[in-house]
């Protein structure tokens, strides 16, 4: 079998957050950009229930496709603000709709090559 491309990886992500109910998922090329990752996936959570539910897709997705959860990060205590799963080359943020309103990440990587979603204008 075919080993997969980060890029395929991200988009399968992007797709498993999408059919588990995430809104506005975006997918980010930021290789030129920063060191930290090569693509951003970012979705939209309704709550911390959906959050973990989320993580947990991630997390056997991850393990299917033998690569490795570097971090997760939470920045809130009840897990429903701004969530970030580690991936090595592709870094998943789960945020709420408030949070997302107010970091603007795809303002922040506007430089990016959107792979999926549009940038904000």
């Amino acid at each position: 079998m075919e080993e997969k491309t980060v890029k395929e990886q991200a988009l399968e992500i992007a797709q498993l957050l999408e059919d588990g109910k995430a809104d506005d998922v975006t997918v980010i090329e930021v290789t030129k950009l920063t060191s930290c990752a090569d693509f951003f996936v970012i979705a939209t959570i309704h709550s911390a229930a959906h959050w973990q539910g989320l993580a947990k897709q991630v997390k056997d997705y991850v393990k299917a496709n033998e690569m490795q959860i570097h971090l997760t990060h939470t920045k809130s205590a009840g897990g429903d603000d701004w969530n970030v799963i580690d991936i090595g080359p592709v870094l998943v943020h789960l945020m709420s709709a408030d949070a997302r309103n107010f970091y603007e990440l795809e303002k922040l990587w506007h430089a990016g090559n959107f792979i999926k979603g549009s940038p904000v204008n």
